[in-house]
């Protein structure tokens, strides 16, 4: 659903994501007497109040995230577009003109691995004077990707299924850093699995976007045991 307006032929209700929404979002839906379905995440709340408690104190805010991702859009949608910037590649932390900010509060999309912002984060404690990081990653998000890189380093592995849906950022995040170094087959079903990607493999590591039904990873376990 694209506009508020749209939800009074859905009985008045709308839900707000996990990825959250800018505080004019809420008050137009209230304003249009809509019931609002909260299931925003806790860490992105907490983020939200980060940038405004930021904000208040003069901070520059910096974005460590994907421009068009709703997280990054409901933090920044209601921001005075000279109060913040939204970095992603690494070329536009270099570029970006930081001495015209001496103080600095930086929040990443919680989604995405912070370790592949750590040289702009050095980067940026160079130019800025006052650089405050605030620690945003879910840490929900940041233990599956820990645990991921465990089993990546274990010797006896042969390859790695990663089952979740394409457009979820933290599972194409998972993607990549399996990729790093094991051969890796993405999934979105246990029907997308080919039996022939893993001839002569003798045993497989299996991991999962947040989002992944339980019963989807149950299926793709049993369609692996048959497998092999």
């Amino acid at each position: 659903m694209h506009r508020l307006e749209e939800a009074h032929g859905h009985e008045g209700r709308i839900v707000f994501s996990a990825h959250g929404v800018a505080p004019s979002v809420r008050a137009d839906a209230a304003a249009l007497g809509l019931h609002a379905i909260d299931t925003t995440c806790k860490f992105v709340t907490d983020i939200h109040r980060e940038i405004a408690r930021a904000l208040d104190d003069g901070c520059f805010i910096a974005v460590l995230g994907q421009k068009g991702h709703r997280e990054v859009i409901g933090y920044t949608k209601d921001l005075d577009p000279k109060r913040y910037g939204i970095f992603y590649d690494h070329a536009e932390v270099r570029e970006f003109p930081w001495d015209a900010h001496p103080k600095v509060k930086v929040v990443f999309q919680t989604t995405l691995n912070a370790e592949r912002f750590a040289e702009d984060i050095a980067l940026m404690r160079l130019r800025v004077p006052d650089l405050r990081i605030a620690d945003t990653i879910c840490y929900a998000t940041k233990e599956n990707q820990d645990a991921l890189r465990v089993l990546c380093a274990e010797p006896s592995i042969d390859a790695i299924v990663v089952i979740g849906g394409r457009h979820s950022k933290n599972t194409m995040e998972l993607v990549k850093i399996a990729g790093e170094s094991k051969p890796t087959v993405f999934v979105g079903t246990a029907a997308d699995l080919d039996p022939e990607a893993f001839a002569g493999m003798r045993k497989v590591g299996v991991t999962a976007g947040a989002s992944t039904p339980d019963y989807d990873v149950e299926a793709v376990l049993e369609r692996l045991r048959a497998i092999g």
